[in-house]
């Protein structure tokens, strides 16, 4: 039997400290080695205890989450899930947390103070063990903070050369932030991206990804139009989908069933993506847990489609990549700091030339699979001889 993961529980609420280890030993494989009540304790806690992971509250008297995290993340990283509120400053906190390094987060519930923590409790169990297997040796996305680049005052609607649609949830908001920051403002494909994430904090992170990014990004609104130089971030709780509509193409919302244990899910954005645009989309798989988006991928890819996996050495968890590369849905495996560029090198120069491209990787692919049927063909010759 593996070792059970040892958890540091930081909150300054003395009922939560009494509630989150109670969920976390319905699981066995974790173990509760400790609490805090705030930042202080939790320094003195994880150098007497050395736990694994440690959960944090961002909102503590004496030392808060964030000077926490800082300074656990200078003296000794280990993997940190943030315990966040629904409120527009609890998102972006959680955001400005995760970019000092933080693994993922869970959103308190709303009734959390009553004791209601049943919801999350799934969710928290599982985030745990994917961030002890993170472990310390996968930094975070660099990311620049202060970073405001120059945006166009006005920017026309144009339609886009290529949709590029992109699945992403654990590790995602950095990973995100740093590839977007790499594309600039005048890119002529658009991109709809479902990053797992829950209700309420999208749009916090829609906006945070805007003010670093020279391309436009939005929460989407169904009937948002697909244009070129601009992401549409999925809502939390919707799926999005695209369509081809006379005025347009753009982004549908729908409240159906949850895929694969999410909404939104990546799956039903690729395979609409698939549907809709064929030869013209582009998948992208990122940083995450589960399988989410795997099939959808190869859906895209089955159209016609070009398809790309972060490289699974680059990923915080490289559970989604690692299923679609697998599963031989992506064209080209790509590490985190060379997707940008190599999204602005095959569609960032028209449509001309992202076809071109195109053509030129499909006719790669190609060549390799006639060389080696080629070889293949050559040495079945040469047993018979």
């Amino acid at each position: 039997m593996s070792e059970r993961v040892r958890v540091l529980v930081v909150d300054d609420s003395a009922l939560m400290r009494k509630l989150i280890p109670a969920i976390l030993a319905r699981d066995p494989s974790i173990e509760v080695v400790g609490t805090a009540m705030d930042g202080a304790f939790a320094l003195k806690k994880i150098e007497e205890l050395r736990p694994d992971v440690v959960t944090l509250d961002l909102e503590m008297p004496r030392m808060d989450g964030m000077e926490t995290l800082r300074l656990i993340m200078q003296r000794a990283p280990i993997p940190v899930i943030l315990f966040s509120t629904h409120s527009k400053e609890g998102a972006y906190s959680t955001f400005k947390a995760l970019a000092l390094g933080a693994i993922d987060f869970v959103a308190k519930p709303k009734d959390a103070a009553a004791g209601h923590l049943d919801v999350i409790a799934d969710q928290l169990i599982e985030k745990i063990k994917v961030a002890k297997r993170a472990g310390r040796s996968k930094p975070a996305a660099p990311v620049f903070a202060d970073a405001k680049p120059q945006k166009k005052a006005t920017r026309a609607a144009l339609p886009p050369n290529r949709i590029i649609a992109i699945g992403i949830s654990t590790g995602g908001p950095n990973a995100l932030q740093f590839m977007l920051s790499q594309i600039p403002g005048d890119f002529p494909a658009s991109l709809v991206v479902v990053q797992h994430m829950p209700e309420g904090f999208t749009e916090m992170f829609s906006r945070r990804l805007d003010e670093c990014c020279a391309i436009d990004v939005h929460e989407a609104k169904s009937g948002d139009l697909l244009v070129a130089g601009r992401a549409l971030i999925c809502p939390g709780n919707r799926h999005m989908m695209v369509r081809r509509m006379p005025r347009g193409d753009m982004a549908v919302l729908s409240d159906g069933p949850a895929v694969n244990g999410h909404r939104p899910s990546a799956d039903v954005l690729f395979h609409s993506v698939a549907q809709e645009f064929g030869l013209t989309a582009v998948g992208i798989i990122m940083t995450g847990m589960g399988d989410d988006g795997a099939e959808g991928l190869g859906a895209i890819k089955a159209a016609g489609g070009m398809t790309l996996a972060q490289s699974e050495d680059s990923c915080i968890v490289s559970g989604m990549p690692h299923a679609a590369i697998q599963k031989g849905h992506a064209n080209k495996i790509v590490p985190l700091d060379g997707l940008g560029a190599y999204l602005v090198s095959q569609y960032g120069g028209g449509r001309a030339h992202g076809e071109k491209a195109d053509r030129n990787d499909k006719t790669e692919r190609i060549e390799k699979q006639e060389k080696q049927e080629k070889n293949e063909r050559t040495s079945v010759s040469s047993h018979r001889t």
